[in-house]
């Protein structure tokens, strides 16, 4: 091989590979169950430059709006799921993406789920990073009966745990 075939050679194999390394950002996913131990749907989370994207797919869910939350353990042990601890909050703020002294970094919006019980929906999460929520604990998603008021500390208000996913890579 000359030396122009190996350098249209090389910047070729450069040209190729770039693509395919720019579509290689990090991920996780969180496999949401039920109490019964049911496949409710999947989080895939990605690392953006500004967060975490939430690829959020549900079916089987109960109608109505439901908080969302990023919890601080990685355990999802049912019925309760309790076993999730509280939500996500190295920062020890305050709870509600409305309160003024908060809100914790696993506070996200509430989701609203059709009847047909199936939802689909992206969520950014600018106050996370992937690496934080794959620590040594781990981390999970937790669907709640009813919605976050957005205020009341330590929760929401939102009632019993309906479905929870460990996040893992």
């Amino acid at each position: 091989m000359t030396p122009t075939q190996f350098c249209f050679a090389s910047a070729l194999a450069v040209m190729i590979a770039l693509p395919a390394l720019a579509q290689a950002a990090e991920t996780a996913k969180a496999a949401l169950k039920n109490p019964d131990g049911q496949d409710v749907g999947t989080v895939t989370l990605t690392a953006v430059p500004t967060g975490v994207l939430l690829d959020v797919d549900v079916t089987n869910l109960p109608e109505g709006t439901h908080a969302f939350h990023i919890h601080e353990t990685g355990l999802c042990e049912g019925p309760d799921f309790k076993s999730a601890g509280g939500h996500y909050n190295p920062e020890e703020d305050k709870h509600g993406l409305m309160n003024p002294a908060g809100p914790h970094a696993g506070d996200m919006p509430n989701i609203h789920v059709p009847a047909n019980g199936q939802l689909r929906i992206e969520v950014l999460n600018q106050m996370v990073n992937l690496d934080s929520l794959l620590d040594e604990e781990g981390t999970a998603i937790v669907v709640h009966e009813g919605p976050d008021d957005y205020t009341s500390d330590p929760a929401g208000d939102a009632g019993p745990r309906l479905a929870c996913g460990v996040i893992a890579k």
